[in-house]
């Protein structure tokens, strides 16, 4: 059976022979892709996994092209199809080890090719860290590139001619990205699902399954048109393309149902003002030019706008993003006599600040902050960042690397402290908040759902310093990995960042306001109510466990079937 059994009826005339023949050749070319990857081997096959993998980086923020996830994914399937083909006469494991390959290859060039931007850090301060640039944006994939040879591996094993081999694809890398948000603390950035979670519409699925379900549809999805192609019967198939079609589709239409609804209520009573004030992490942000920066804070809080005509003066809550001051804030009497004196209208201040603790168990210890200051000085309500940075605000193994000059990029002695406890902020005249510094809102089993051990609070406070990684993709990937968790769990996020993106978003991830990257600016806006619950919020990661085990279960089968 041949291309022109995709139609029933096959068009007539000269119309329909240009139809017919231009339907023929992307038939021909598709199988001749499927061909040359499959039966690829080398550098060759290298070369397949590697440029596929950066392809698909396409798909994420700032372009966030998601049928670009398509090439990497369906490569994936025929670069095991290969694995399995090669692995005849030579034993099983054969094929596992050539499938673990494959996978290192391509998730070697999906990492590259999405986190390059790190390198940006390290050229701040060229003159310490420039050496280590290629640790950032070679090394750092290379380890990453672990997790989607695992995945490989895994789905190798499970392996089946026919279509069920997507779902097998599904479960080896869907449970590889879920590991890889775990180990050595975690990283789940950039996850695969995050080719959808992009885009506010499909992103709504997540209030059911979460990232890690919507890494298991993405993956199941884009890897479906691999199928396309029947080897064993040299034909077209079409059926499990479609069906990846219908199930995006029915994930679209959920999406704008559920953003159909009206403007979620806003808080009574709370005017928030966040500032974006855009600072450089360069050698002006130091100590010797503390007055210089507050004073540029205060104009900008001070900023008159349609929405606050009397500037700081209509504001309840004023908001500045992490490390504002390059000092510790508790510790000088003179910048806190200026904020309070600042505000002696009644705003109060939230805002990230390195904080000391000088009678900590094993001498003085600093911690990443989110503090709260009124007219009357510093509240107590505050927050210590719980889940820290390797390298940029700690070293692992710091013994070793140290001596080989292998420093954290934040100048605090030992390091941060990570804080501990139950992560709540309770700021006068707020709701309570679930507070997350910088990069712990790529986090979504950490964060109010049921077996986090969380309360599910009234919004998300998220601050953060971007600045180490310039006008890239960096920023807005970060956005859009935080916004996710407002759609997760159904909660409003408050979201402010030195050099953007700053914003206020609802529950499902609508922007109330928002201010791009690179713009210094002040951003005024109502507080959103919480929406109800969401399943995801209510019982975790069960969607997603369910798919899984769903998706193993469907290739243990198929392996069952080929033996």
């Amino acid at each position: 059976m041949g291309p022109s059994s995709l139609s029933s009826a096959p068009p007539t005339g000269q119309a329909g022979a240009i139809t017919l023949g231009f339907a023929g050749s992307i038939a021909a070319v598709w199988a001749d892709a499927a061909q040359t990857a499959t039966l690829s081997w080398g550098w060759r096959r290298h070369a397949v996994a590697f440029g596929s993998g950066a392809v698909g980086a396409l798909a994420l923020p700032p372009l966030s092209l998601f049928p670009a996830m398509i090439a990497p994914m369906t490569a994936a399937v025929w670069l095991i199809d290969g694995s399995y083909v090669a692995s005849q006469g030579k034993g099983a494991w054969a094929g596992v080890r050539a499938a673990f390959g494959a996978g290192w290859w391509m998730g070697f060039g999906y990492f590259v090719a999405g986190l390059w931007w790190l390198g940006a850090a390290f050229l701040v301060e060229s003159d310490k860290f420039a050496w280590a640039l290629p640790l950032g944006v070679l090394a750092l994939p290379a380890g990453l590139g672990l997790f989607p040879a695992l995945g490989f591996a895994v789905a190798r094993l499970l392996w089946s001619p026919g279509p069920v081999r997507v779902l097998a694809l599904a479960f080896g890398l869907g449970g590889a990205e879920w590991l890889r948000g775990l180990v050595l603390t975690g990283f789940p950035w950039n996850d695969i699902g995050m080719a959808l979670g992009s885009d506010l519409a499909l992103a709504q699925i997540v209030s059911v399954v979460g990232l890690h379900g919507l890494d298991f549809i993405a993956i199941a999805t884009f890897a479906a048109p691999a199928t396309l192609w029947r080897f064993d019967e040299g034909r077209f198939a079409v059926i499990p393309t479609a069906a990846a079609c219908a199930a995006l589709a029915a994930i679209a239409i959920f999406g704008a149902i559920r953003l159909s609804a009206p403007p979620a209520d806003v808080t009574p009573g709370v005017h928030l003002r966040i500032i974006q004030p855009n600072v450089a992490q360069d050698s002006s942000f130091s100590p010797a030019n503390k007055d210089a920066i507050l004073r540029r804070y205060f104009a900008l809080s001070a900023k008159p706008t349609k929405a606050y005509p009397q500037g700081v003066g209509d504001v309840t809550h004023l908001i500045w993003p992490e490390s504002a001051f390059p000092f510790i804030l508790s510790r000088d009497a003179s910048a806190l006599g200026q904020i309070a004196d600042f505000l002696g209208g009644g705003a109060t201040l939230i805002t990230g600040a390195a904080r000391i603790d000088e009678f900590a168990e094993n001498g003085p210890a600093y911690f990443n902050s989110i503090e709260t200051l009124t007219k009357d000085g510093l509240s107590r309500a505050q927050y210590d960042k719980q889940h820290l940075v390797p390298f940029g605000e700690y070293v692992p193994f710091e013994g070793v690397l140290d001596s080989i000059g292998i420093t954290q990029f934040v100048h605090i002695p030992g390091g941060f402290t990570p804080g501990s406890g139950r992560r709540a902020f309770d700021a006068p005249g707020l709701p309570e908040a679930t507070p997350l510094v910088c990069y712990e809102a790529i986090f979504p089993a950490e964060i109010g759902d049921a077996f986090s051990g969380a309360r599910r609070a009234d919004f998300l406070l998220n601050v953060t310093d971007d600045a180490w990684f310039g006008d890239t993709p960096g920023p807005r990937q970060h956005y859009a990995q935080a916004r996710l968790r407002s759609i997760e769990l159904g909660l409003p996020m408050v979201r402010a960042a030195n050099t953007g993106v700053s914003a206020v978003v609802d529950g499902m991830g609508r922007e109330i306001a928002v201010l791009p990257v690179g713009e210094e600016d002040v951003l005024d806006s109502p507080l959103p109510k919480p929406l109800a619950p969401t399943f995801q919020s209510r019982f975790g990661s069960l969607g997603a466990a369910a798919m899984a085990l769903a998706f193993l279960t469907a290739g243990l089968w198929g392996r069952s079937r080929r033996n």
